[in-house]
């Protein structure tokens, strides 16, 4: 479990056959109108949300999956890649002990089945599998376990760069998702400004693919997915009541990282819907910081050599024979 927990961490931090796009059209400004040149702000910067999970929920209305096992603290991380605290019903998110909330009434009976059934794997001691323990792509919005993204403005597209394996989101402006559309696993996402915010939708994210979840509770999800981004450059003052929810909600596994920033925060607002899977739409926030002045390299490997510990790097305890068993 420590070892799973280790490379988990270590991911984050070094680091769908889509509906016609008719049936999914992406918002519009209100009267067809495009934002003028002057209006848009830069959003090219490194930007950093070191917090798992990573929604922070909505002050009112239908919110994300939440953990049913907590900490009684906040505490950043230790040597073993945990907070290392007994589990709780108080408090904040228990990084060790993934429980989703399957009573979250956003959830449908079979989607509420999927999530209960890997809390219990995960009350048992194991570690269910997902797409960051795996090494495999992250679906949008799993993507945001990634706690670090450069983005790269130009007048046509914006570049997502994440950390831990430098997965790559490329969204096209001023544009329309394509008919028929081919489902990728990132999905196909267009954009456009609507003043001071730029509007990312997303959908055709692929379905026939190994994990196919949304979150750290497994959290499924179908060809239906759709999410929508609102990206928006605000001062501390604006974000402050988000962070309050996520520093009472979310494991800051690096500390207070958004308490040390000054300047301009940006915050993510998300609205996700997929008939197949949610009862109804809902909504929560990412509040990203300024994170320095690039993504670091990180590479998911199988690879039992602990080499991200540098110099202290040591082989992972796994099961060995001293005969073989074949």
């Amino acid at each position: 479990m420590s070892m799973q927990r280790d490379f988990l961490l270590f991911v984050a931090v070094v680091t769908a056959v889509a509906m016609p796009a008719g049936a999914q059209t992406p918002a519009t400004t209100g009267a067809g109108e495009k934002a003028g040149a002057a209006s848009i702000p830069d959003f090219s910067a490194v930007w950093t949300h070191p917090a798992f999970p990573w929604y922070e929920p909505p002050v009112s209305g239908p919110g994300p999956v939440l953990n049913l096992s907590r900490w009684a603290e906040q505490r950043p991380s230790g040597p073993g890649g945990s907070a290392a605290l007994p589990p709780s019903k108080v408090g904040i998110s228990n990084y060790d002990q993934l429980v989703g909330d399957y009573n979250n009434p956003i959830l449908q009976p079979w989607a509420a089945e999927v999530v209960k059934r890997n809390g219990e794997i995960s009350l048992s001691g194991k570690t269910y599998p997902n797409p960051s323990n795996q090494c495999q792509p992250f679906p949008t919005p799993f993507i945001y376990k990634q706690s670090t993204v450069q983005i790269m403005q130009q007048p046509q597209k914006i570049t997502m760069i994440y950390s831990g394996n430098n997965e790559v989101r490329r969204i096209r402006l001023d544009d329309k998702h394509p008919t028929p559309l081919k489902p990728s696993w990132y999905g196909d996402s267009v954009g456009h400004y609507e003043g001071d915010t730029l509007v990312v939708d997303t959908v055709g994210v692929k379905t026939d693919r190994k994990y196919p979840m949304i979150d750290l509770f497994g959290t499924p999800y179908t060809e239906k997915l759709h999410v929508v981004e609102r990206y928006r450059l605000r001062p501390y003052e604006e974000v402050k009541d988000a962070l309050d929810r996520n520093n009472k909600e979310n494991w800051l596994f690096q500390g207070d990282g958004w308490m040390r920033s000054r300047g301009k925060y940006l915050q993510l607002h998300l609205t996700i819907e997929d008939e197949g899977v949610f009862t109804t739409p809902w909504t929560a926030t990412i509040t990203y910081a300024p994170g320095g002045d690039r993504v670091a390299e990180g590479v998911c490997a199988e690879n039992r050599g602990e080499y991200y510990h540098g110099v202290n790097s040591k082989e992972s305890d796994v099961p060995r024979a001293d005969n073989p068993d074949f």
